[in-house]
């Protein structure tokens, strides 16, 4: 075994004492550094391998090996000539190279790791069984959904034959087949019945490899099945689902007769049962031929085919599909969609898309300016929730800044490298606001996509939602939101299956929640929950002494936006706009401060009185007057202000709820938001 003494205990040294330690060939006879508390020293310590300040207490001490760690050529050059005749000197540039090689390798196996755990993470959280044997048909894995299909713990058949876990199982057929089976039924030894994929596992150079198997117990669904053997019972609940169903149905024998339609299809068609019941199939049809015969005689499902029905010529897409008994047709069962609803509800999906914005947080807490003993209080405590999983209620007037808190809470989590998505549930349709925020399932509702689509709490797993307008929620939508909190799982719309999640709920409101629950607009129970965190954001107004800071982040912001070059803004202007009560607060002022600079002229580099719009102190003399002045205003002016004045008081008997208000109003949300901006209609200026 050789003899190593290690000159030098900085990054070098320790690679190599952490290398030369684990090897058997090997020993370290001590490690030197002229400063007491390098690295390396700290770990020899901890293996019980000598230490010192000086090497040559060790020099002579039959050393084979001594590796200058130092980069130092003055001390290569005393190792060089203190040496014994046999002993090898290793330049510290090796030392170099070993210890970039190590921190590489160790690099490479946690990302390695990273990417294995990930993988059996997914795998384990599937809802279906699957098993993973090599090619000599030896388990290798097997995820925690086939334990309970199959009853055994993993660590019983890991390693197993595959033969000696499931005594039916065909997948060493496949390994020598090359051939994949798909769907086939099997039931296992504890009584299970199970519907399985097999698949063999084929490398670039066309080599097995091994083979997978993926199941699902179906045990339930055949032993219901099995159970309702009364026709009759069957045939009555099967037309109770039928005629309950909003999508359109009709239902035609072996010889293409009318045998069925409900409810939905004379909606759409315009037909009753007396002109289907009996007659051809073709009998509805206006332009086209008819999918009922066709599928008749191919024995084949038809789906998405376009045609008009009816005497209204109803345009509608048609999926029909055969009724097969002991490989006899018995008949086919259409469904009809309405063209029009389907892109009604495809156009107010891409507008929700384009109200809620999926994109990574862009500010920080070094974004958010202030200085005031307020402003710093809320910093604080957003500071320490950054830090917790705990949700957090952001609460403040409009405009004060919460989606900026809840930016930069996300980016100072350890969520940060994760997705931070923002819904505004204000402007959101309601009936579209729980798939959106849940997803569904395929066939959940008329067009739901194809297999299904992921909701944005699902989108948002291991990163953070921000739910602004929070308190514009329904209660059903509330009571889902209650579940996601408490429970930290979703279930799709049209779903039966929990899926757990893990999200960061960030929420804001503007609306005095206690007084909402005590209207019996929001739920108690939520509202404990939310309320976990409160951060109170202060009002401009509260902190008006942050106003210099803030104008001149504004000006830098809008000479990018607008191409000009403001340097400053006079005294004169800052203390008139500090006289000022602003109800709009920072978005109120970035407004103000933009129009200023518009109007300024484009050598002109400093803000002054007479470039910002006249501001109104609110005083309820200075509103009086303003209503008394109205005998010289036009009519578009007076048309406005009682438009104005409607649209407060229905929003005041509404309880600022502003869903209820749109519906009060018969507008649309978005009109509804539009108007509160035109005429600068906030909460905190009504109350």
């Amino acid at each position: 075994m050789k003899r190593v003494l290690i000159v030098g205990a900085g990054k070098g040294g320790s690679a190599l004492l952490e290398f030369l330690h684990n090897t058997e060939k090997m020993k370290v006879v001590a490690i030197t550094d002229i400063n007491p508390d390098a690295k390396g020293l700290k770990i020899a310590a901890a293996y019980g391998i000598p230490t010192g300040t000086s090497y040559t207490e060790w020099i002579d001490d039959h050393v084979d090996i001594i590796v200058e760690a130092t980069g130092d050529d003055d001390v290569l050059a005393q190792l060089l000539e203190k040496r014994s005749g046999n002993t090898v000197v290793i330049p510290g540039s090796v030392a170099y190279i070993i210890s970039e090689l190590m921190e590489e390798k160790e690099s490479l196996l946690e990302r390695l790791k990273l990417q294995a755990n990930n993988q059996e993470l997914i795998l384990n959280n599937i809802h279906d069984g699957m098993i993973v044997v090599n090619e000599q048909e030896i388990v290798q894995f097997a995820n925690k959904s086939a334990e309970r299909i199959i009853g055994i713990a993993k660590e019983q058949f890991t390693g197993q034959d595959i033969k000696n876990v499931i005594a039916g199982t065909r997948l060493p057929h496949v390994l020598r087949s090359r051939r994949k089976e798909v769907n086939q039924k099997l039931i296992l030894e504890n009584g299970k019945k199970v519907i399985t994929t097999r698949i063999p596992i084929i490398n670039a150079e066309n080599r097995v490899l091994g083979a997978f198997a993926v199941f699902k117990d179906i045990t339930e669904v055949m032993n219901l099945a099995e159970e309702n053997t009364d026709l009759n019972d069957i045939k009555t609940l099967l037309e109770a689902i039928i005629q309950s169903s909003d999508e359109a149905i009709s239902v035609v024998d072996e010889n293409g007769v009318g045998m069925m339609i409900n409810p939905a299809y004379t909606r759409i068609t315009g037909l009753r049962e007396a002109d289907i019941i009996g007659k051809p199939a073709s009998v509805d049809i206006s332009e086209g031929e008819s999918m009922h015969m066709k599928v008749l005689q191919t024995r084949r499902a038809v789906r998405r085919v376009r045609m008009k029905v009816g005497p209204a010529k109803k345009e509608v897409l048609v999926n029909v599909a055969p009724v097969i008994v002991d490989g006899k047709i018995k008949g086919s069962v259409g469904v009809l969609h309405d063209v029009s609803e389907i892109q009604s509800l495809t156009s107010e999906l891409k507008r929700a898309r384009q109200i809620i914005r999926n994109l990574e947080a862009k500010y920080t807490f070094d974004d958010i300016i202030g200085s005031s003993a307020e402003m710093q209080i809320a910093l604080e405590q957003a500071k320490v929730g950054a830090k917790t999983p705990a949700t957090v209620l952001l609460r403040g007037d409009s405009g004060t800044g919460k989606e900026l808190f809840a930016h930069a809470i996300h980016n100072e989590s350890d969520r940060k490298h994760n997705k931070f998505i923002r819904v505004n549930c204000a402007a959101i349709a309601e009936s579209i606001l729980e798939s959106e925020l849940f997803g569904y399932e395929e066939g959940a509702f008329t067009g739901a996509k194809q297999g299904g689509k992921k909701g944005l709490f699902e989108e948002a797993n291991r990163g953070s939602i921000f739910l602004d307008e929070i308190g514009e929620l329904s209660l059903h939508m509330q009571a889902k939101l209650l579940r996601v909190l408490q429970e930290g799982e979703i279930i799709r719309v049209g779903g039966t299956t929990p899926i757990a999640i893990d999200v960061r709920v960030i929420t804001a409101t503007n609306i005095n929640l206690e007084k909402a629950i005590m209207h019996k607009t929001f739920r108690e129970d939520l509202y404990y929950r939310l309320n976990r965190l409160p951060i109170y954001i202060p009002s401009l107004k509260e902190r008006i002494e942050d106003l210099p800071e803030l104008i001149e982040y504004l000006i830098q912001k809008i000479n990018q936006d607008y191409g000009r070059n403001v340097k400053a803004i006079d005294d004169q202007a800052i203390a008139y706009l500090k006289n000022y009560h602003w109800p709009g607060n920072v978005r109120e002022l970035e407004n103000i401060i933009g129009r200023a600079m518009i109007y300024m002229d484009m050598n002109e580099e400093v803000v002054q009185k007479k470039h910002i719009p006249e501001l109104m102190p609110f005083t309820e003399s200075s509103q009086q007057l303003q209503q008394d002045s109205g005998i010289n205003r036009t009519l578009q002016e007076a048309m406005e202000q009682y438009e104005k004045q409607y649209i407060m008081d229905t929003l005041r008997d509404n309880h600022y709820h502003k869903t209820r208000t749109a519906k009060r109003l018969n507008i649309s949300i978005r009109n509804l938001y539009y108007k509160l901006e035109k005429y600068g209609i906030e909460k905190s200026n009504m109350q």
